[in-house]
């Protein structure tokens, strides 16, 4: 029996990450377990940086807030860690450390709030000996072996609101506007909000664009007299003949994804504006798709998460993944979810990206939607 656990949110932060946490407090008070809460996601583990949690306290009002009360971390890789000794920089393992720090509080299961990259320091912490259960989040909506992530359905909705506020300008000074979004290397959030917000070019990371596609999209639109476009971009787009737009290099340490993407959206709309001689326009979303209030539908998902979570540790099952599949709550294992890069201490390759028999493929084809192909 479960008697204490612990929850850590990691990564960037995303829109229902409170009702998550909100969700495994009320649940283990319920059932009289206590909950607590690592401060800064993985740092706080390390530093031994935690504080109880109470749904009539420090837990209360959390359903509609965004970002996260305990605070997160995305460049704390504990099993690889960067450190400062004698004037050089070097990795250790420092997993030892935050396991001893569990030990010592009496935790008897840590939540791990986070992505792909969280997931992975999860699995490798299940490894010697640690009770995790993994629930999955990130905007992005790219966790492997769940169908959906909890803060996607708030970034899509974001991201359609700005389509359609760009739709007004786009069609008053007939333009070409350009809406790069967020996403990595999966062209979810990119593909869902076009299909919304009634988009004409969508280009995401898995099928690399030729411009000349989008610009025969853009001079039929033309010729049927509609002197504007709007394009979405996912800022893991490439060309055909081109690599992804690198904004920045980070060195935040080994087993972390190091490149911080950036820029393709003003490519593509410099390299319209010079195809087509119409005025191209190019909005950069960023974080604000990741910040506020998350939707009705992300609510009740990350609350459906955060209980799922709590009854598999009252239930005894460690070492798993919540996932939400064919709409229903259940459980895979954190083996699975890694995938093959199996070494400790390294950055997980096993995301989830749009494929190419997808419904939303499929929908935006038949919308007359151009993927640039």
């Amino acid at each position: 029996m479960v008697k204490k656990v612990a929850i850590l949110t990691n990564g960037g932060d995303a829109p229902g990450l409170n009702a998550v946490i909100r969700a495994i407090v009320k649940t283990a008070e319920t059932n009289g377990v206590e909950c607590y809460g690592y401060i800064e996601g993985y740092k706080g583990l390390l530093t031994n940086n935690y504080v109880k949690l109470e749904s009539k306290g420090n837990a209360s009002g959390l359903l509609h807030r965004g970002g996260t009360i305990i605070g997160t971390s995305n460049n704390t890789n504990v099993f690889n860690l960067k450190v400062e000794e004698n004037g050089q920089t070097v990795y250790k393992d420092m997993s030892e450390k935050c396991i001893e720090n569990i030990k010592e509080a009496g935790f008897d299961c840590i939540f791990t709030l986070g992505g792909d990259g969280t997931q992975k320091s999860a699995r490798d912490f299940s490894l010697r000996g640690v009770n995790v259960i993994g629930v999955p989040k990130t905007i992005d909506n790219d966790v492997a072996d769940t169908d959906i992530t909890f803060g996607y359905n708030t970034a899509v909705s974001v991201a359609t609101e700005a389509l359609d506020r760009l739709h007004t300008t786009a069609e008053s000074h007939h333009r070409i506007m350009v809406l790069e979004v967020m996403g990595r290397y999966a062209g979810w959030i990119a593909l869902e909000s076009a299909i919304a917000g009634g988009a004409d070019a969508c280009l995401i990371p898995e099928i690399p664009y030729d411009i000349n596609k989008v610009v025969e999209k853009i001079n039929q639109r033309r010729k049927d007299g509609k002197d504007f476009s709007i394009v979405v971009v996912s800022e893991g787009a490439k060309p055909i003949d081109g690599e992804i737009v690198v904004k920045k290099k980070l060195d935040d340490g080994k087993g972390l994804d190091n490149i911080r993407l950036g820029g393709i959206g003003e490519k593509v709309a410099s390299d319209l504006e010079e195809l087509t001689g119409l005025t191209s326009r190019n909005t950069v979303l960023g974080y604000v798709q990741r910040g506020g209030t998350p939707t009705s539908y992300d609510r009740v998902l990350s609350s459906k998460y955060g209980v799922k979570a709590m009854k598999l540790a009252m239930e005894g099952v460690f070492n798993v993944l919540v996932n939400y599949h064919e709409g229903k709550m259940g459980y895979v294992s954190l083996e699975d979810v890694v995938g093959n890069n199996k070494e400790i201490g390294t950055a997980s390759s096993n995301i989830r990206t749009v494929k190419m028999d997808d419904d939303l493929i499929k929908t935006a084809k038949s919308l007359g939607i151009s993927l640039g192909e």
